[in-house]
């Protein structure tokens, strides 16, 4: 089980060698533009962007196929029905079964952006070691008990994996199955994921007084703010990442 998400931060492309925090705030409007998209005839322009950006990350496309696994099943069970279920223009019909036109309009739209949100996530978390996007967060006001969270959080994924995978190995010697579906199985998964939970807590607890006895929490000497500074590349792309989000907006409200 894999959840890191920076394993090509260390790759020399465009977007690479953007500034962290002009990367965040471009990224982030954007994703938001795509969210605000309603008009068919927009989602080829937010599929091309989304091509744009994903080639000049130079990211592997293994790397997109890997992580769109359980979101995309998540996605089909969330949409899956529409095409059966909404509108009334009747595009085929066959038994009990019809499929309509509007419910398959809606089922393009909803993939189309989430398929571009997406995978703008992944170049925004895939182009950065995550230690460097934790300080770009910070550097942009974000507030430090959620940067605390947010690193033990990504810290303990791989601890929680790694737990897993030895519950899961111990299981195994004695004779589970994993690949069957059955009762027994299922009480088997519940007793695993609620070991795991028990486990997770203790662990929390401990790591946290340990933090503490390290001086976690206490009062620290406030330091004088850098100041803020941008290189033209940086800047540059910034702008054309939000004209680009402006004019998706512009085009949606006006058109």
């Amino acid at each position: 089980m894999n959840f890191s998400f920076d394993e090509y931060a260390n790759v020399n492309s465009p977007v690479h060698r953007w500034d962290v925090r002009a990367k965040i705030i471009g990224l982030l409007v954007l994703m938001f533009a795509f969210a605000s998209v309603e008009d068919l005839r927009l989602v080829p322009v937010i599929l091309t962007i989304t091509v744009l950006f994903y080639s000049l990350s130079q990211l592997p496309l293994e790397f997109l196929l890997r992580r769109l696994t359980y979101p995309g099943f998540f996605l089909v069970g969330v949409v899956g029905l529409l095409p059966f279920l909404s509108g009334n223009t009747i595009i085929w019909q066959g038994g009990i079964i019809t499929i309509r036109q509007e419910g398959c309009l809606a089922v393009l739209l909803i993939a189309s952006r989430f398929l571009a949100i997406f995978t703008l996530g992944l170049v925004l978390l895939g182009t950065s070691s995550f230690l460097t996007l934790i300080k770009g967060l910070r550097s942009l006001g974000l507030s430090p008990i959620l940067t605390d969270i947010m690193l033990i959080s990504y810290r303990y994924l791989f601890e929680l994996g790694h737990q897993f995978q030895k519950m899961q190995r111990a299981t195994q010697l004695r004779g589970f199955q994993p690949r069957n579906i059955s009762r027994r199985n299922l009480q088997i998964y519940a007793a695993l994921t609620g070991s795991l939970l028990i486990r997770s807590y203790q662990q929390s607890q401990q790591v946290y007084k340990a933090m503490q006895l390290r001086g976690y929490g206490t009062p620290t000497q406030l330091r004088t703010p850098k100041k803020v500074t941008l290189d033209g590349y940086s800047a540059i792309a910034l702008l054309l990442t939000l004209l680009i989000a402006s004019s998706l907006i512009g085009f949606e409200l006006f058109l």
